[in-house]
C-alpha cells in the first residue's frame, strides 16, 4: 500500500508539471497572436515585412533622450515616453540623416538590398497596395469619404501627387534674390488618421518644390493612426523616399507633443511644422529661410492660400492677411487691404502679424526651443497656435507673414473625429487665458462661459509654464494688446450695459448669424445660446460692440438694425450711438430717436399695420411705445473674479 501511495504521488506531480507546461505554451501562442494583430482591429492585410537587422547598421535607435541639449527645457510629458513606444523608418536613400544612437527601440529597414536600391514605387503602385491591404471593405462613396475625412478623399485620391499648382505670387516676388548660405530645414509633418492621398501629397509637394540644398529632410510622425493604409504600406512607401523619415508613437500625444518629438529628432537648423493636407507652391521655402536668417527671434508663416474641401479647387488668398483671434480666443486670418502700404515694394514686404495659424510655421530650431517650445499640457488639438503666438512676442520674438511663399492648405468640411473630450478646447483656452492674460481673462470668461463654468471646478497646472514666463522675462498681456495688437478693441463689460441682449417680448436674444465677418449684415433674433457667443458691450462712447472681437457696430439701413464695422474716429457719428433707458428697458437709436424693436420670423412689429407687408424677422427701428417687444436688458451670464 505504501509503494502504491508513493506511485499515485509520483503519477499526480507528473501530471502537474505536464499540465503546467500545457498552460505555458498555450499562453505563449496567444501572447504570440496579439503580438502580429494590427492596432485597431485592421481588417488582414499582406504580411507584414519583418525587422530586419543589418550588420554595419546599430540595430537601436533613440529619439527621446532626456540628455539631449534639445530638451534642456522640462518636457516632463515627453520625457515620460517609453523609449520602446516609439518605431522610427529612416530613409535608406537619405545621406543627411544624423547618426544613430542606441536605444530600446527597433529601426525597420527594406528586406534587401535590391529593393533598397530601386526607384520609389509610383503613386499607381501605391494605390495598388492600399486597395490590396483594405480588399473586403467596401469602396469609399463620395459622401462616405466625407464622413471619414471631412472632405471629398474620392476626387482627391484621382489628383496626381505631384501636382502643381498655378502660379498666385506677385511678379515682383520672381525677381527675388537669396542669400546663398540659408540655413537647413526640417520639415515636420505630423499626422492622424490622415488619407493616403493627402498625406503623400503634402510630402512630395515639399520634395518637389524645396531645394535640396536647404532641405535637411522631411520627418513624418504617426500620432497613433488607426487607419491600415498608414501602418506597414506607409513604412514601405516611406523607406524609398530621400531624406523622409517616419517615427511612431503609441499613444496620442496631441499636435503639440507631436511636434515637440519631431523637433526633438529634427538635424535643420529651421524647424517647418506643416499639416499634413498641405500642397506648396515653387519657392515656398527660400522667403521664409531668408527671413530667419536675417532675425532668428522671428516665427514666420507663408501666405495660406486655400484648397476646397470638396473640388480641390486651388484658391488664392488675397495679400495682404495676417493672423489675428478674438476674445473668446478663436484663431482666424484677416485679410485687410489697410495693412499694405503705398510702396511698389509692399508686394513683397513681410507683414507683422499677432498670431500665425498651426497649418505651416517655420521657427529656428535653437530659439523654438528656448522659448519652451509647444506647451505639452495642451491636450490634442485646438488653440495651441494661440498660446505659441503670445508667448514668442511676449519673451522677445516676433511674427511675421511673409508674402513670396505660398502654401495651400485643405479646409475641411468638418473634423474626421470626434474628441474624448468635448470641453477639450475650452479647457486649452482656460491654460492660455490663466497663464498669459492675466487680468484681462476676465474678458474671454465672459465670452465663453462652458469655460468659466469648467475653471470654478477645477485649476490647470500652469506651474511650469509661469516658472518659464519668469524665467524668459516675458512682458505683459497689457503690453502685447498696446504694442503688438491695438487693433482689438478692449470692451469695458460695465454692469447692466453688457451681456446677452435679451427681448421681453419674444423671449429671445439679438443674434447675428453671420459669423466673424467683418462686413457686417442684417441683425436677428434667436433663442439666447447662455454660452457668451450672443455678447454686447454698450461703451462710454454710446457704441453697442457686437461679439467676441467687438469689431462690429449697431448701425440702421433705413428701418433696419444692422452690423456695420465700428468707427475708427472719435466721437463715433450718431448713427453708431445708442441710449438705454434702464427704467423701460428701451434702446434709443441717437439720430432717428426710434427705439430698438425686436420681430420674429413672419411676425409683424407691433406698430405697423397689415399693409406694411413686413414678415422678416429681425430687430428694426419702431416708434417707441412701452410694448413688451422694445423692452430689453443686458443679461451678464457670469462674474469672473477680478471683474
Amino acid at each position: 500500500m505504501r509503494l502504491w501511495g508513493r506511485a499515485t504521488a509520483v503519477r499526480r506531480r507528473m501530471l502537474c508539471l505536464w499540465l503546467l507546461l500545457l498552460g505555458f505554451a498555450l499562453v505563449t501562442l496567444a501572447l504570440l497572436d496579439l503580438f502580429n494583430r494590427d492596432q485597431g482591429h485592421q481588417k488582414p492585410g499582406p504580411p507584414r515585412r519583418p525587422l530586419q537587422r543589418i550588420p554595419s547598421a546599430p540595430d537601436l535607435e533613440v529619439i527621446v533622450d532626456s540628455r539631449d541639449p534639445a530638451l534642456e527645457l522640462d518636457l516632463a510629458p515627453l520625457k515620460s515616453l517609453r523609449e520602446d513606444q516609439l518605431l522610427f523608418v529612416p530613409s535608406t536613400l537619405s545621406t543627411k540623416n544624423p547618426q544613430q544612437k542606441k536605444g530600446s527601440y527597433k529601426v525597420l529597414l527594406p528586406a534587401n538590398k535590391d529593393a533598397r536600391a530601386t526607384a520609389p514605387p509610383t503613386h499607381g503602385e501605391m494605390g495598388r497596395a492600399v486597395r490590396l491591404h483594405l480588399e473586403g471593405m467596401e469602396k469609399d462613396t463620395e459622401l462616405s469619404s466625407v464622413q471619414k475625412y471631412g472632405f471629398n478623399e474620392v476626387v482627391s485620391e484621382k489628383i496626381s501627387l505631384h501636382r502643381r499648382l498655378p502660379e498666385a505670387r506677385h511678379p515682383a516676388c520672381l525677381g527675388q534674390q537669396y542669400s546663398e548660405s540659408l540655413p537647413s530645414a526640417t520639415v515636420v509633418i505630423c499626422f492622424h488618421n490622415e488619407a493616403w492621398s493627402t498625406l503623400l501629397r503634402t510630402v512630395h509637394s515639399v520634395l518637389d518644390t524645396a531645394p535640396k540644398q536647404h532641405l535637411q529632410g522631411v520627418l513624418l510622425v504617426d500620432d497613433l493612426s488607426q487607419h491600415g493604409h498608414l501602418k506597414s504600406v506607409l513604412s514601405e512607401y516611406v523607406s524609398h523616399l530621400e531624406g523622409v523619415s517616419l517615427i511612431r508613437s503609441n499613444r496620442r500625444l496631441g499636435v503639440g507633443g507631436c511636434r515637440a518629438l519631431g523637433a526633438a529628432r529634427a538635424a535643420g537648423e529651421v524647424l517647418v511644422f506643416m499639416d499634413s493636407h498641405c500642397e506648396c507652391q515653387k519657392g515656398w521655402l527660400e522667403p521664409l529661410l531668408e527671413r530667419l536668417a536675417q532675425d532668428r527671434t522671428k516665427v514666420v508663416s507663408p501666405i495660406m492660400d486655400v484648397i476646397d474641401w470638396q473640388t480641390f479647387q486651388y484658391n488664392a488668398t488675397q495679400w495682404p492677411v495676417r493672423g489675428v483671434f478674438d476674445w473668446r480666443l478663436d484663431f482666424y486670418w484677416e485679410s485687410n487691404p489697410q495693412l499694405q502700404d503705398k510702396e511698389t515694394n509692399s508686394a513683397v514686404q513681410a507683414v507683422r502679424s499677432p498670431a500665425l495659424g498651426g497649418e505651416v510655421v517655420a521657427i529656428d530650431r535653437h530659439f523654438f526651443q528656448s522659448v519652451g517650445a509647444y506647451d505639452l499640457g495642451m491636450l490634442l488639438w485646438g488653440e495651441e497656435q494661440i498660446e505659441l503666438s503670445i508667448r514668442v512676442w511676449s519673451c522677445g520674438g516676433s511674427m511675421e507673414v511673409v508674402p513670396c511663399s505660398r502654401v495651400a492648405h485643405l479646409e475641411h468640411h468638418h473634423l474626421p473625429y470626434r474628441f474624448p473630450d468635448q470641453e477639450l478646447l475650452q479647457r486649452n483656452k482656460i491654460r492660455i487665458a490663466d497663464t498669459w492674460m492675466e487680468a484681462y481673462r476676465k474678458i474671454f470668461y465672459r465670452r465663453d462661459t462652458l469655460a468659466h463654468f469648467i475653471r470654478q471646478s477645477e485649476s490647470p497646472n500652469i506651474t511650469e509654464r509661469l516658472r518659464l514666463k519668469k524665467s524668459l522675462g516675458c512682458r505683459n498681456f497689457h503690453w502685447y494688446l498696446t504694442t503688438v495688437y491695438p487693433q482689438l478693441y478692449i470692451p469695458q463689460d460695465r454692469p447692466a450695459l453688457s451681456g446677452e441682449l435679451y427681448n421681453v417680448g419674444t423671449g429671445s436674444c439679438a443674434d447675428y448669424p453671420g459669423g466673424h465677418g467683418l462686413q457686417g449684415g442684417a441683425m436677428n433674433i434667436a433663442p439666447c445660446s447662455g454660452t457668451g457667443s450672443q455678447h454686447c458691450d454698450l461703451n462710454s462712447e454710446f457704441e453697442v460692440r457686437w461679439g467676441p472681437m467687438g469689431a462690429l457696430c449697431f448701425d440702421a439701413r433705413g428701418d433696419r438694425v444692422v452690423l456695420s464695422p465700428c468707427p475708427t474716429h472719435r466721437p463715433s457719428t450718431s448713427r453708431f450711438r445708442w441710449k438705454f433707458i434702464k427704467l423701460s428697458g428701451q434702446l434709443v437709436h441717437q439720430q432717428s430717436q426710434l427705439c430698438l424693436e425686436a420681430v420674429k420670423d413672419g411676425g409683424l412689429p407691433q406698430s405697423s399695420t397689415r399693409e406694411d407687408n413686413t414678415h422678416t424677422g429681425g430687430l428694426f427701428l419702431r416708434p417707441c411705445t412701452h410694448h413688451p417687444k422694445q423692452q430689453w436688458h443686458f443679461e451678464q451670464l457670469v462674474a469672473p473674479k477680478g471683474a
